[in-house]
Formats: C-alpha cells, sequence, structure tokens
C-alpha cells in the first residue's frame, strides 16, 4: 500500500507543479492514471508574507505546523512543503510536526551529490538567498555555493513576487535569470538550483546556461519513491 503524502502548500503556482508533478510522474511508477493519495492544505500567501515582512519566522512555523496538524487529521503519512522560503522556519517546525518531511534543500543538495556537481548558483526570493537553507545542506555534504549579488538578488525577488506567484512569465524576465545564470556559471558554477519553486515555470535545463537542479519536481519526485515504497510515519 503507498503511503499518503500531505502537502504544506504556500504559493499556488509553486504548489500546484509540485502536485501536478505527483500525479503526472506517479503513472510512471504505478500505472496508468495512477498515483498515491495527495492531501493539501494552504493558507493565504499573504498569512505567510505578513509575518515574513515583520522577519517573523515563529510565525510562519505556527502556519506550517498548523497545516500540518490537519494534514495529520486527513491521515498524511509524511509531509512535504513546496516553498523554499519558508523553510527557514524549519527548525522551529520539525521538533513540534505531527509527522515526519522530506526537506527541499536536502533533496536538492543529494541530487546534487549523485549528479556530481561541485559548485552551485542558488537562486530565489532574497529571503531564501540570504538565509542558511542552501548554504548549511550544500556544505554538509561538501558542495560549494554561490549567491547572486545584492542588485541580481533583487530583481529575481521582484520577478518571483511581481510576477510568477502571479502566473505572469515575461521573455524579459526569462532573460535576467538567464543572464544571472551565465554569471554564475563564468564564476565557476557547475551547476544552478531553481531555489523558489516558481522559477521552473520559465527556467529549465533547456535554456538555462547551466544544468538545473529543479527543487520543486525534485521535492515531488522524492516524496513519490518514499510513497510508493510505502513509507510511512
Amino acid at each position: 500500500m503507498t503511503g499518503h503524502i500531505g502537502i504544506v502548500a504556500c504559493s499556488a503556482e509553486g504548489a500546484s507543479l509540485c502536485y501536478r508533478t505527483i500525479c503526472v510522474e506517479g503513472a510512471e511508477l504505478m500505472g496508468v492514471h495512477n498515483h498515491p493519495e495527495v492531501s493539501m492544505h494552504t493558507y493565504a500567501l499573504a498569512e505567510y508574507m505578513n509575518r515574513i515582512y515583520r522577519n517573523d519566522w515563529q510565525g510562519v512555523a505556527e502556519l506550517m505546523l498548523s497545516s500540518a496538524e490537519k494534514l495529520a487529521k486527513c491521515g498524511a503519512d509524511f509531509l512535504i512543503c513546496p516553498d523554499n522560503t519558508i523553510h527557514q522556519a524549519f527548525a522551529q517546525v520539525a521538533p513540534r510536526s505531527p509527522l515526519p518531511w522530506l526537506h527541499i534543500a536536502e533533496v536538492v543538495a543529494a541530487t546534487a551529490v549523485e549528479r556530481q556537481f561541485r559548485r552551485i548558483g542558488v537562486t530565489g526570493t532574497s529571503w531564501l538567498v540570504e538565509s542558511e537553507v542552501y548554504p548549511e545542506k550544500l556544505t554538509a555534504r561538501g558542495l560549494e555555493f554561490l549567491r547572486p549579488s545584492p542588485e541580481e538578488r533583487e530583481e529575481i525577488n521582484r520577478i518571483i513576487m511581481e510576477e510568477l506567484v502571479y502566473g505572469v512569465f515575461k521573455p524579459q524576465s526569462t532573460e535576467t535569470f538567464q543572464q544571472i545564470i551565465r554569471g554564475m556559471k563564468e564564476q565557476g558554477c557547475d551547476a544552478v538550483v531553481l531555489g523558489c519553486t516558481e522559477i521552473p515555470l520559465i527556467i529549465n535545463d533547456g535554456n538555462s546556461p547551466l544544468p538545473t537542479l529543479d527543487s520543486t519536481r525534485l521535492l515531488a519526485r522524492a516524496a513519490l519513491r518514499k510513497a510508493v515504497a510505502g513509507e510511512r510515519a
């Protein structure tokens, strides 16, 4: 019997991509039209952003834990969160969670090692890029990392928060990401983390100057493997 995946969602576009990946790619492991049971809970993005703008990560953790409790009552066996930024609150979430989690940055770092990358560019919201969410997981596995410049972080954040979370995809924004990633390649990076769950909606291996580590789909695939293996709380 497969495990029941619980999704603690935050932004709609990223959560939708994660959910869709589980459902579509589930068929490759389980047969036509088949996938594990999935439940999702989300508060409005505004609820999260109000706390993030106040630097209230304990408040973010409380929202995540509330979703976790609801999903546990739905019968979920383990949890994932397809939002990199709010993983900054993970240390306050994990000890109190009713269910185990897959950590998005741990999944990405493990994949980077498997693919034999050495120096990883990190993209995402300014909150994510300036945090230790990815540096901690990457360095623990012996990987180097590179953050975008402050000016690049600001523009990436603007594109994410003013466009991508609303499902707005502009060619010039794709070009901006490509330019930033090209600069990371010139500085010795051999891969780039798409560390916002909406970035894969405009950047992929087909148009990126570097191989991509698509955090959204990698998390979904890790959850699929875990569920198909029948792993439970």
